[in-house]
């Protein structure tokens, strides 16, 4: 394992969420609800929607873990096949893998 610097270039609010991230663990997803939970305010689940589609770094900080309430895979920089490949090649479980 090896860590380094990052230097998230963002608002607050989109590094607690970029760093957030980070802890999500390699092959798992959470919703967007539960990102809000985790960084302290249900209420922010749109921003955090925002925040999460703005990570600058994807490849590195994984955006593509986080999915839907219902488990449809939702909203990726780098399209929805991409964002499915990417949590079938992590050995995700989902509910259901649905681009819609």
């Amino acid at each position: 394992m090896f860590s380094f610097n990052l230097g998230f270039r963002g608002t607050e609010f989109q590094t607690r969420i970029w760093q957030e991230l980070l802890h999500i663990p390699y092959g798992t997803t959470i919703s967007y609800e539960e990102l809000a939970v985790r960084v302290g305010n249900i209420k922010s689940i749109r921003a955090v929607g925002l925040a999460n589609g703005q990570n600058p770094i994807a490849i590195v900080v994984p955006c593509h873990r986080v999915i839907g309430k219902n488990g449809n895979l939702t909203g990726y920089g780098g399209g929805l096949e991409n964002k499915q490949w990417l949590l079938e090649h992590e050995g995700a479980v989902l509910k259901q893998l649905s681009l819609f």
